[in-house]
């Protein structure tokens, strides 16, 4: 059955997306990865751009599937906290939304990076990231810094 999706996008906390995303994010990096909830949300979600995409069935069912967020720094655009329920995982969703934040940064013209876990370093070196630097861990998860080639 195809179905259709939507992506929000919004700045800081604003709810109810705000908890949408979160309780993505809980659900993957809590639960599934077994990150510390108090490293998960921070101090930059109100500082953020946040994308979540919602997918609707046939009978108007919404479903939030994935989120990520974007923020500037003083280096450039960093993409994070790209998350997916694993039911989802494998069905383009994460693509859809990385497509969507690469779209909606590409005006500011400045370098776009994030930090890939190793388990996702394929999936970014396949959408035009590089790898640069030494490999590093993130809560106790290795990680590359990649940057986005245009």
């Amino acid at each position: 059955m195809k179905r259709a999706f939507f992506i929000t996008r919004f700045f800081g906390k604003k709810l109810p997306y705000f908890q949408s995303c979160l309780n993505i994010r809980r659900q993957v990096f809590v639960i599934e990865q077994n990150i510390p909830e108090e490293l998960e949300a921070d101090q930059f979600d109100d500082k953020a751009y946040h994308v979540l995409l919602t997918l609707y069935d046939a009978s108007s069912a919404a479903i939030n599937v994935a989120t990520a967020r974007w923020r500037i720094t003083e280096e450039g655009i960093k993409l994070e906290r790209f998350a997916v329920l694993p039911e989802y995982r494998n069905r383009g969703y994460g693509k859809l939304i990385l497509d969507y934040i690469l779209n909606d940064t590409q005006h500011l013209n400045k370098k776009r990076y994030l930090h890939a876990q190793d388990s996702a370093k394929k999936f970014y070196l396949k959408n035009n990231f590089k790898e640069e630097g030494e490999p590093f861990y993130e809560a106790n998860i290795l990680h590359y810094k990649m940057v986005y080639q245009y």
